[in-house]
């Protein structure tokens, strides 16, 4: 029987003692000079971040924008990445979809059928009905929008129910109570608001965290893992992407990744002893 979402990351967070996630954002802007020759500089690129840094991480986090941008060659490269993902570590793909009806069944087959990956981040403003497609696939990981990390989300996940409740907590209730009839439900929290990571892990203690916000963007690492982090259950997933992937533009690129991720993995374990003495 195929493992679901949560028990592929489960035994890749065990396995490789890890809670941190490689964001593959292959910029061609900042690519090294030694990759940028190759017939296709960001396969070489991903290719190598992927083998120098698969034994530390729990997932990758491939971000589609990023190879939309290439055109027409973008998703036959994106696939070829995927593929080259070893395959007990979970795939997410970072497309935060949203559409309703047909377009959204559309999305779920191109994403989950074609490209095969074991999660995706989507966009919960549109509804039940927009979620649903998605959902269907029950081992598969719905990952939604709670609380970005970006400062612009307070213009609109910050905004107050007639309860006085912000959205985002509306979020986080629907999340827990109406969508996740599968078990395949989790929520993007940004490590840029750790009192906020606290509060919507108080509403919903047993969903899984997709935690983006550390490194270039400035989270507390270690403010982030004891409030998404319980000693009962260590469902956050720590996303690091630039801070790894553009950590050296010199030849010696992947190796320098590997010594960035590592620190990255080291630093989540420490900050997690915390967690456990409690």
């Amino acid at each position: 029987m195929q493992k679901t979402f949560l028990q592929r990351l489960a035994h890749t967070s065990q396995s490789h003692h890890s809670l941190l996630c490689v964001g593959l954002d292959p910029d061609l802007t900042q690519l090294p000079s030694t990759v940028r020759a190759d017939t296709d500089p960001v396969y070489a690129f991903c290719t190598r971040i992927i083998e120098a840094t698969a034994d530390l991480v729990c997932a990758f986090k491939p971000n589609i924008a990023f190879f939309e941008a290439l055109g027409t060659t973008g998703f036959e490269t994106l696939q070829r990445v995927i593929q080259t993902i070893p395959n007990h570590i979970p795939v997410i793909l970072d497309a935060k979809r949203g559409d309703i009806d047909s377009t959204a069944k559309a999305y779920a087959h191109a994403i989950f059928d074609i490209l095969g990956v074991h999660a995706v981040t989507l966009n919960p403003y549109l509804g039940s009905d927009a979620l649903e497609p998605f959902l269907q696939y029950q081992d598969r990981g719905c990952i939604l929008l709670c609380k970005t990390s970006n400062p612009g989300s307070a213009d609109i996940q910050d905004k107050r129910l007639e309860d006085g409740r912000p959205l985002y907590l509306e979020v986080a209730r629907q999340a827990r109570d109406t969508w996740n009839t599968y078990n395949n439900v989790g929520l993007v929290v940004g490590a840029t608001y750790p009192a906020i990571i606290q509060e919507v892990r108080d509403v919903c203690p047993d969903l899984p965290f997709l935690i983006p916000g550390v490194g270039m963007q400035g989270g507390n690492l270690t403010a982030t893992v004891q409030a998404a982090v319980t000693s009962h259950h260590q469902h956050a997933v720590i996303n690091v992407s630039r801070s790894i992937l553009y950590a050296s533009a010199e030849d010696n690129f992947a190796e320098v990744a590997r010594n960035k991720a590592l620190y990255f993995r080291n630093a989540i374990n420490d900050a997690l002893v915390g967690v456990k003495s409690e």
